[in-house]
């Protein structure tokens, strides 16, 4: 199979993927004269033993590692600042970011913030701040244990204001690491839902993108078949997990990633505001707005969402059926069809609605949505 070995992509940075690629890492790191790496990872991550294991492997060829690891699920400014005091307090030469999407945005940040530290927001790519990051970064490493953000091939950081909960988006190709340790098997032990709720993260990183306006057919492509992968997979990497199906959907969620710099969309606006105000997990967010969203882009799409069919091996080759598919697959990995049972309330919906409109990813949508289009969107998913 060929998921039993080790394979290296040179695209969009290097990746050495497949199960085993993380016991690479102490002689990557000995090669490169790093001995004294910032690890950057979650609370619940850092308990785990794979995570040990990592550390004690690397401890045990002399390299002193200093584990950063307190951060939010979904990641705020003050996160990246204790990040920062972690790397300032002891004698760091580069950062590992091990984890989900938070961990690596948050590691990703940091990278930014150790050469670069006016106010963290100063570099925000939505107001053009990606000009200021000028400085070197440190090296940066990326090993993800979920398949849903793809973050590890990405350039860019996602931060929520404490205050204001509006996310803000730090870019630049720097940021991007120089080396990927993409290894299925430290996904093998999720949970089912967070399997579920990344899986369908990654499913709608792939969706927007191929729907999303601009021109770039090389990430169409990639998305169409990031999407075929996760049709074959998510069920079973859910409910019945083996190393095939891990496999596929840690390639459909970097394929995801890479696609996306098309754009997002509509579902990703929808999300987002629930994340920074209800700290809803994003995955989860992102898979129960997904059919609605997908309902509200059809009209004027119906080649692009009959093409997304085809893919799917739906028989009724249109956007109705595509909604209706993605109704039944929440379903097979447990995710609930609407807003209120994930603690979704009718109070919430003006500022969801506020928040959604002031969001960055909508822009990109195929259509126009507007505020009310928004409070309307989360009434039906109500």
């Amino acid at each position: 199979m060929i998921f039993d070995t080790i394979h290296q992509f040179n695209f969009p940075t290097t990746i050495r993927f497949g199960a085993g690629a993380v016991k690479e890492l102490p002689a990557y790191l000995q090669k490169n004269n790093l001995k004294a790496p910032l690890i950057v990872t979650d609370s619940t991550i850092a308990q785990l033993q794979f995570f040990k294991t990592i550390v004690e492997d690397l401890k045990s060829k002399h390299i002193a590692v200093e584990v950063f690891s307190d951060i939010h699920k979904n990641p705020v400014k003050s996160d990246v600042y204790k990040g920062t005091d972690a790397w300032d307090a002891s004698n760091r030469d580069s950062i590992i970011g091990i984890g989900g999407g938070a961990a690596l945005d948050v590691a990703r940040a940091i990278v930014l913030r150790v050469n670069h530290r006016d106010d963290l927001f100063k570099y925000d790519d939505l107001i053009g701040g990606d000009i200021y990051v000028t400085n070197d970064v440190p090296p940066f490493i990326t090993i993800p244990t979920t398949s849903g953000t793809g973050s590890e091939v990405g350039r860019s950081a996602i931060i929520a204001d404490d205050e204001t909960h509006q996310k803000k988006i730090l870019f630049s190709p720097k940021l991007m690491a120089q080396i990927v340790f993409a290894d299925p098997e430290l996904t093998m032990d999720l949970p089912p839902f967070i399997t579920a709720a990344t899986g369908m993260d990654a499913l709608t990183h792939n969706m927007e993108a191929y729907l999303a306006k601009n021109f770039h057919p090389m990430c169409d492509g990639i998305a169409l078949e990031g999407i075929a992968l996760i049709n074959d997979s998510l069920d079973c990497a859910t409910n019945r997990p083996d190393l095939e199906s891990r496999s596929k959907m840690l390639l459909a969620s970097m394929m995801g990633a890479i696609a996306f710099q098309k754009g997002l969309g509509v579902v990703h606006s929808l999300a987002h505001p629930l994340s920074s105000l209800l700290d809803t997990h994003h995955g989860l967010a992102n898979a129960v707005n997904l059919p609605y969203g997908m309902q509200f882009n059809i009209a004027g799409f119906e080649d692009r969402f009959q093409k997304i069919a085809q893919t799917l091996n739906l028989k009724d080759e249109n956007g109705d059926a595509v909604v209706k598919y993605l109704f039944d697959l929440n379903s097979r990995v447990n995710i609930p069809h609407k807003l209120s049972d994930i603690g979704v309330k009718n109070e919430h919906i003006e500022t969801l609605a506020d928040l959604a409109f002031a969001d960055f990813a909508h822009p990109n949508n195929p259509k126009p949505v507007s505020r009310e289009d928004f409070k309307q969107l989360y009434l039906s998913a109500l």
